[in-house]
């Protein structure tokens, strides 16, 4: 099956099927590869991209249910908002292993965008579906504060 999805801002002819998980489309077939598999169960976080600029988990999402929409994946996160996340990121040095970074950055720039002054429990809620092994959850949150505060 031939399936028409914008990603990044170009629009793409995929041949897959219908219920090939996004995620394996932006990987596999567009040979973008910022976006990580981790769990496959939508429950870590790693292979988190926007959708119409909220995000999601790419790893249960077939590419059938996003053809209509938007899809920004680490590598097309351009904003300003996006720049300051990955500043504060830099700033803070808060990868240690930085498999789960992008899934991260994509939901701290989610929150920020919707939120830019977020609380503790703003910055728990918005980040609790992303894990990190390494635990940098610390650098996390002060990253997210640093940039809000830039933006704001």
């Amino acid at each position: 099956m031939s399936v028409k999805i914008n990603v990044n801002g170009v629009v793409q002819q995929v041949d897959a099927s219908a219920d090939t998980p996004l995620l394996w489309v932006i990987r596999d077939h567009l040979k973008l590869t910022g976006t990580k598999f981790g769990c496959g169960l939508a429950q870590c976080g790693a292979c988190t991209v926007h959708l119409d600029g909220k995000p999601i988990r790419s790893c249960v999402t077939p590419i059938a249910g996003v053809q209509d929409g938007k899809i920004t994946t680490i590598e097309g996160l351009e904003s300003e908002v996006a720049k300051e996340v990955q500043s504060a990121w830099n700033e803070l040095e808060v990868p240690q292993c930085g498999y789960c970074q992008s899934g991260q950055v994509m939901a701290a720039t989610a929150l920020l965008k919707e939120n830019g002054s977020p609380t503790d429990e703003d910055i728990d809620k918005a980040m609790s579906g992303n894990i990190c092994r390494c635990a940098t959850y610390p650098r996390i949150r002060q990253a997210i504060k640093n940039a809000a505060q830039k933006i704001s």
